[in-house]
């Protein structure tokens, strides 16, 4: 792991002296972002193209566990013993996932049995690492998703967009998860083209000042819009749907068709972008929030065909299954 130190107003931060909370983790993508000069497309664009993979964060919680101080403090010694730990449960319940050797695949399947975190949680703001507090009327849609889970046998109106191969949303298809955080980045004059694996998902993102589809039109993934800042890929997301989540693999919290996402990329070096995601959803959350972590390139992690529904055993087997549990 790369440890960037930098000099500013408050002296120099190095990782001994300051937690890697999200602001910390901010303080030294910013000041590294200052110092990099990423290549250019023959088009005169900075070139963020390449293979990314988010492993290394995985286990790292959305939100600050209340164990963990909101300001700074924690030493290296502290924080890497916290990382030990989440790799060693990690490690301890791999085979199991999915029952033993099946369901998830075989455990040396698994891409983050050595994941080397680069901070404790990722929500930025609120300072405080936590979640806004929800509307009215995000704990109303809150509660009866809740109460529409029901127990095994699901039928196939109760399976998830994941579950029916479909999409883990927008968020969820790069947090990061066992296997499969792959994604390529694309670029040409007009467009960006973010490609994941997990899915087979593909993400057009056109370049410009282009209206917009109209409001009438919602899609899972929604209605993107893309421009430069500078070196900073900035992405703008709305027209959603309200049938997905914001969460690993696409569960969570679920939100309304009022969702607005921006991201922004940011290279800092030769193999890292930093995906800095903001989310506002005035029906959902009392007011926006913002959650980020590096994306590194990684030749060896390209992304393989995802074959979602051959072999997806398990999805016919429940379907048969609570066909014939009913007599049918």
């Amino acid at each position: 792991m790369c440890v960037v130190i930098a000099g500013v107003a408050l002296g120099v931060i190095t990782r001994a002296e300051q937690a890697p909370t999200p602001r910390a983790a901010a303080a030294r993508a910013a000041a590294a972002a200052k110092t990099y000069t990423p290549p250019r497309t023959p088009w005169g664009h900075p070139d963020l193209q390449g293979t990314y993979t988010t492993t290394n964060e995985n286990g790292v919680p959305l939100e600050r566990p209340d164990q963990f101080p909101a300001s700074e403090g924690m030493s290296e010694a502290e924080f890497q013993k916290i990382v030990k730990e989440r790799l060693d449960r990690a490690r301890a319940g791999a085979g199991r996932i999915g029952g033993a050797e099946t369901g998830a695949g075989p455990s040396h399947w698994y891409e983050h049995l050595d994941a080397e975190n680069s901070q404790l949680w990722l929500i930025a703001d609120p300072a405080d690492g936590k979640l806004p507090p929800l509307t009215p009327e995000g704990q109303t849609r809150l509660a009866a998703a809740r109460a529409a889970r029901v127990p095994e046998p699901k039928k196939f109106a109760d399976l998830n967009l994941y579950d029916r191969c479909i999409t883990r949303g927008l968020i969820g298809s790069t947090l990061p998860v066992i296997y499969g955080n792959s994604a390529d980045i694309v670029q040409g004059p007009d467009h960006v083209v973010i490609r994941h694996e997990m899915i087979h998902e593909a993400r057009v993102v056109p370049l410009g000042p282009r209206p917009r589809v109209s409001g009438a039109i919602r899609q899972y993934l929604g209605d993107a819009r893309g421009r430069w800042d500078g070196n900073t890929l900035v992405v703008e997301t709305t027209n959603f749907t309200d049938r997905t989540q914001i969460g690993v693999n696409g569960n969570g919290q679920t939100h309304s068709d009022a969702l607005k996402i921006t991201e922004r990329f940011t290279p800092i070096d030769a193999n890292t972008l930093r995906w800095k995601v903001t989310v506002e959803d005035p029906k959902t959350w009392t007011r926006p929030w913002t959650f980020a972590l590096p994306l590194q390139k990684d030749a060896t992690q390209p992304v393989f065909e995802y074959a979602c529904h051959e072999g997806n055993y398990a999805l016919r087997n429940m379907l048969t299954g609570a066909a014939a549990e009913a007599g049918r």
